[in-house]
């Protein structure tokens, strides 16, 4: 009988989240061949899923990381890959509350929030955060220095983290854009880069270059430890 304490590869469900465990003293290949059975047993279920690797150590290597996360997309098509979150010392977290608290208010926010449909020809411009309230229409742009949210169709052009915000998202809800751009990178919805409409998705850069995926599944902002100002 193997003893299921020293397997390469261990599986469980955590939220709605998939963690892995993996032995990172054995070859990169090695253990792409011990997360094939597992895997592949899952089928559609690995589809989209978020991935938490994890080594055992504290922190689990970026490089391992980003070879079995490229290996687990390539070949069962998941969503986000990660390490696991880092929780804050008991000291550490009490400072953050208080910090934390402190920041909420007296935080002034800087996001610019539209409601109605932008149409063909109009052009809105935020300094950081952009929310739309309503539909941004073919022929429509909206450029933002970080984020842009969609509450409703986003169908024309969306250009976020200007100049340089690499870290920017732009989501919504009916994700289907002519065009989007995230700091110095562009995607063109015409090339298949568009959503599916159905759900809600986002763009963001990751190895690179920009992808879309279904924000509810992907959840980009739960691998944070602790609530950020954004």
């Amino acid at each position: 009988m193997p003893d299921h304490n020293n397997l390469p590869v261990k599986l469980k469900g955590v939220g709605d989240s998939l963690w892995v465990t993996v032995d990172d003293s054995l070859p990169v290949d090695e253990l792409k061949n011990a997360l094939h059975k597992p895997f592949e047993r899952l089928k559609q279920l690995a589809v989209n899923a978020r991935i938490i690797l994890d080594s055992g150590n504290n922190p689990v290597d970026g490089k391992l990381i980003e070879e079995l996360g490229g290996y687990l997309k390539e070949q069962f098509h998941v969503g986000v890959v990660t390490g696991p979150p880092q929780k804050p010392k008991p000291e550490v977290r009490n400072k953050r509350t208080e910090e934390l608290g402190s920041a909420w208010h007296s935080h002034q926010s800087e996001a610019l929030i539209i409601a109605g449909r932008v149409r063909s020809g109009q052009k809105l411009q935020a300094d950081k955060h952009l929310i739309i309230m309503g539909d941004l229409n073919p022929g429509a742009e909206a450029i933002a220095g970080g984020d842009i949210i969609v509450l409703g169709s986003l169908m024309g052009t969306a250009i976020a983290g200007q100049p340089d915000n690499e870290g920017a998202i732009i989501m919504a809800l009916d994700f289907r854009p002519t065009q989007v751009q995230i700091g110095g990178l562009a995607a063109a919805g015409s090339a298949g880069f568009g959503g599916s409409g159905k759900t809600p998705e986002f763009a963001m850069i990751e190895n690179n270059k920009i992808v879309v995926m279904d924000y509810a599944a992907a959840n980009p902002f739960k691998r944070f430890a602790w609530p950020e100002v954004r």
